[in-house]
């Protein structure tokens, strides 16, 4: 594969072959984006690796930190193709399939928010349920409650985790260490569930339909 580099901002041209060859000996593609930032910084997902850095940064120094980093970039790609092949291994829902959750989460996680406000110590409003492809739940300030209907794929404790989570929003609504005190007095060991979430999340999300 060559190594193109592609400069979005104030310039914007292709390499030659012999510069490309001197820049980077990887076997990835990579594109520079050019802002008001301090730092170069790199960010990898599956079939793209963008560089990010300065408006004044040299063309020398961008390249040489991508070569200082290139066997970890070249480790993330592996480990985002690997995921994105597990998700397409995962069986994809019909839409019979997703009703079907669909009825399964309204009957199920609402007897668990029940269950678990009590012991958190809050009360609820309405429980609604919709397919995210970025968060399992939500809490708004007037109590409602909303679920991911995909949450139904995920073991039973792991759904609690989830519940405890949005439930703990009652007392606190951000994400401090305060509501994580919250979470972890009814869940001690919440971190491994979220954990659980976190590493099954593509295959969940491709089960749905949704692209990764």
């Amino acid at each position: 594969m060559r190594v193109t580099k592609v400069l979005i901002g104030t310039c914007v041209r292709r390499l030659s072959e012999r510069e490309i060859m001197q820049s980077l000996k990887g076997s990835f593609e990579y594109k520079i984006v050019r802002s008001d930032r301090r730092t170069i910084s790199l960010i990898v997902r599956p079939h793209q690796v963008s560089v990010r850095a300065p408006y004044a940064e040299s063309e020398e120094n961008i390249v040489r930190f991508v070569e200082e980093h290139a066997g970890w970039v070249t480790r993330k790609l592996a480990e985002a193709g690997a995921r994105e092949e597990a998700a397409r291994q995962f069986p994809v829902l019909s839409q019979a399939g997703l009703r079907k959750l669909h009825a399964k989460a309204v009957s199920y996680i609402p007897q668990r928010v029940a269950f678990f406000a009590p012991i958190v110590g809050v009360t609820y409003g309405k429980i609604t349920f919709r397919i995210y492809k970025s968060r399992w739940g939500s809490c708004k300030a007037d109590g409602s409650l909303s679920f991911n209907t995909l949450l139904m794929l995920a073991p039973p404790d792991v759904i609690d985790s989830v519940v405890i989570h949005e439930l703990c929003h009652r007392k606190v609504m951000d994400h401090s260490p305060r509501f994580y005190r919250e979470v972890l007095r009814v869940c001690p060991d919440y971190d491994r569930k979220h954990r659980w979430l976190r590493d099954n999340r593509d295959r969940i999300m491709a089960a749905g339909g949704l692209v990764i």
